[in-house]
């Protein structure tokens, strides 16, 4: 393997770093026509999150305001030599710009923090890398590995025009030597995608005959959906009394988890006897916001059981002073997957907001029909029950 080449491997892979714990700097570019402070803060509370989730530990943050990023740098001017200089008195050792940066401004980048030992990443990088920890199955390792590869093919296609541009007045052995590795990666990469994508289709294919023999014995299937760490595991646990992890972190759980709602004989509220019956739970990865569509296809086979169950049961914080925009987010990710089945909306985590905000929500959220539960003092789980045997 030639140096070039091992460079490119370096530059494209998440690598962990062997001499100790990261210590992040967090940058991000506002535009001037949005400058809105309070959704630039949340934005950072949000990566800030995100890295505490993996281990890490963020030590700076520093948000530069332009019309727009540099084209070349991403961040303007000598603002990335101030930004190394602090990392350096800090001993950082990861830059993280939020945002999806084009191929030519990582490389750029990363070429200026090699020499203080540093590397950069965006925020598909960081976020393949958490799904990459929490990853349990083999399905969902070969789906992360999927999500990586169409990340890197355009910073491969990308950098090696830009580059080749650029050394068209340079030694033309270093040039040729360059596209050589590249179209080797690329090719690697091809065949790898392909090979994933085959294996992929099986799980999806065992996922369906799964679905078909539900079907045909009569049982209904419920999907949960949510904006990551909406602390829908914990829904989980009273609905099914299956234990699934309940923790305040992004992306705790990657993959489907399902589990069995299991509802006894019981009168409706017209008197009319109902016989016990078993309803699945099905819930899967979180979403979060300027999700790539690439990322979203890489998990599509995970995503199916949800969009094709019965109904989908949309989980929201009732605490969280973004739940609005997150509800939007969740949506517009649905409709990304062709997901057309009924949804109820529900706020949980009451018990953590005051009766005067209830209301509040209450009124302005009427549109959706939505209701408001609690898992800690069990509130409304049994009307949640009863509403899902409605709608299935």
């Amino acid at each position: 393997m030639t140096k070039n080449l091992r460079e490119l491997e370096q530059l494209q892979q998440n690598l962990e770093y062997q001499n100790g714990e990261l210590r992040v700097f967090i940058a991000d570019v506002l535009a001037l026509e949005n400058r809105n402070e309070e959704d630039m803060k949340a934005r950072m509370i949000e990566v800030e999150n995100l890295v505490n989730t993996y281990g890490w530990v963020v030590i700076l943050q520093h948000v530069q305001k332009r019309g727009t990023p540099d084209y070349k740098n991403y961040i303007w001017g000598g603002k990335l030599e101030e930004i190394m200089q602090e990392m350096q008195e800090q001993n950082a050792n990861l830059l993280i710009l939020w945002n999806i940066l084009k191929p030519i401004q990582i490389y750029n980048i990363n070429e200026k923090l090699k020499t203080i030992g540093a590397k950069a990443w965006d925020r598909i990088d960081l976020i393949l890398k958490i799904f990459e920890k929490n990853a349990k199955t083999m399905e969902s390792r070969l789906q992360i590995e999927l999500a990586s590869i169409k990340h890197m093919w355009p910073r491969i296609f990308g950098m090696s025009e830009e580059l080749g541009s650029q050394w068209s007045g340079g030694s033309k052995l270093s040039r040729w030597k360059w596209e050589t590795n590249t179209e080797i990666m690329k090719r690697h990469l091809k065949e790898r995608e392909i090979h994933i994508k085959k294996e992929l289709e099986q799980y999806k294919k065992v996922r369906a005959e799964h679905r078909k023999s539900r079907n045909k014995r009569g049982m209904s299937t419920v999907g949960i959906v949510w904006y990551t760490n909406a602390w829908k595991s914990s829904l989980m646990n009273v609905l099914t009394g299956k234990w699934v992890l309940a923790e305040n972190k992004l992306f705790a759980t990657l993959g489907t988890s399902v589990g069995k709602m299991y509802i006894e004989n019981h009168f409706d509220e017209s008197g009319i006897f109902l016989k016990q019956k078993d309803v699945l739970i099905n819930d899967t990865i979180g979403f979060i916001r300027d999700l790539p569509p690439n990322l979203i296809q890489a998990f599509a086979s995970t995503l199916e059981d949800s969009i094709e169950s019965n109904i989908l049961l949309h989980v929201i914080d009732a605490s969280d002073p973004k739940l609005e925009e997150k509800i939007q987010v969740v949506d517009d990710i649905l409709k990304k997957i062709w997901s057309t089945q009924k949804k109820k909306y529900f706020f949980k985590k009451i018990d953590m907001i005051s009766k005067e905000y209830l209301g509040e929500l209450k009124n302005k959220f009427s549109y959706l029909n939505p209701l408001f539960i609690s898992t800690y003092l069990w509130e409304g789980i049994e009307d949640l029950k009863q509403i899902i045997l409605k709608k299935i």
